[in-house]
């Protein structure tokens, strides 16, 4: 696919129908924000507002910004979509409780979460497998390593199915892989802390393994790019280092913080998170099976 097809594609009616429904999205998670904050101003904080709608933005800028009219040419621009997509934008909207503020943002919505879902046994059991760390690790690593298959990650770059596939999968993938750190509502802890310290340090393998590959490397892993346009006097081999490096060291400090995090919380006294326990029992008891517009603070 030639750069000046790509950029038009990403300035066409799809890419703009992309950032209608990213707008719906945060207006409506703007309402039920602003509805919980009429309740109470400590039911969700300023911040974790303004972390879902960080994460939409980066959502937007790997998806549907000029940046990605460049992924086809430059190893190390799709690289940052990637980072957007599974670390970066996932983490930031799983933070703003999406699910609790859409309860309140859409009274409909929040009486089919309650009424249908979550009185159903089997919906209990699904989420319970569904975060469990193991499979969020297995299906986290094997989405990263697989798209990085020099087969697979050529088809994606070939076929615009395939790389919508691609994006949709590493989006889904961060989703699921923050959900035993962040522990959104209606999650709860499957484990002691120390295991998503463990959990954390595991993730960093498959990055440390892919990207030390290409670091390392004295040939090109994906001989697609060499027939792309070059761009800020990179070389095809440069531009892959430059990746890997990109991939090696962002990975490595995010996963960091809420490690650094974690392992505060464990060695300071628990009462000392007295406001942060109140506040994961408020989550709990966000969305009653009542009212929706009421809020139960405990």
């Amino acid at each position: 696919m030639s750069s000046t097809h790509h950029t038009a594609m990403g300035l066409s009616s799809p890419s703009s129908l992309f950032l209608v429904l990213l707008v719906l999205i945060s207006f409506s998670y703007l309402r039920g924000w602003c509805r919980l904050r009429g309740v109470s101003a400590s039911s969700i904080p300023a911040w974790r507002g303004s972390s879902f709608l960080s994460g939409m933005f980066l959502v937007w800028v790997a998806l549907g910004s000029p940046l990605a009219a460049y992924d086809h040419d430059l190893l190390t621009v799709h690289m940052i979509q990637h980072l957007l997509l599974m670390t970066f934008a996932p983490a930031l909207v799983l933070l703003g409780e999406p699910l609790v503020v859409f309860c309140h943002g859409l009274p409909r919505f929040g009486n089919v979460v309650r009424n249908r879902l979550f009185r159903r046994p089997m919906v209990h059991w699904f989420a319970r497998m569904l975060s469990r760390p193991a499979l969020c690790w297995i299906v986290s690593a094997s989405t990263l390593m697989g798209w990085h298959v020099p087969a697979l990650f050529t088809l994606g770059m070939r076929s615009d199915v395939w790389h919508c596939v691609e994006q949709g999968s590493f989006l889904a993938a961060g989703i699921l892989f923050w959900l035993p750190v962040i522990q959104p509502w209606p999650s709860v802890s499957t484990g002691p802390q120390w295991w998503t310290l463990l959990y954390l340090f595991l993730a960093t393998l498959p990055c440390d393994i892919l990207s030390g590959f290409l670091v390392f490397s004295d040939r090109v892993a994906y001989p697609v790019y060499s027939s792309m346009p070059r761009h800020f006097g990179l070389s095809v081999l440069e531009d892959q280092q430059c990746a890997a490096a990109l991939m090696w060291t962002c990975v490595t400090l995010v996963y960091l913080v809420p490690a650094a995090i974690l392992s505060t919380r464990m060695l300071l006294p628990r009462s000392f998170f007295r406001g942060d326990f109140a506040c994961s029992e408020m989550r709990d008891s966000a969305v009653p099976p009542g009212n929706p517009q009421r809020l139960e603070i405990v």
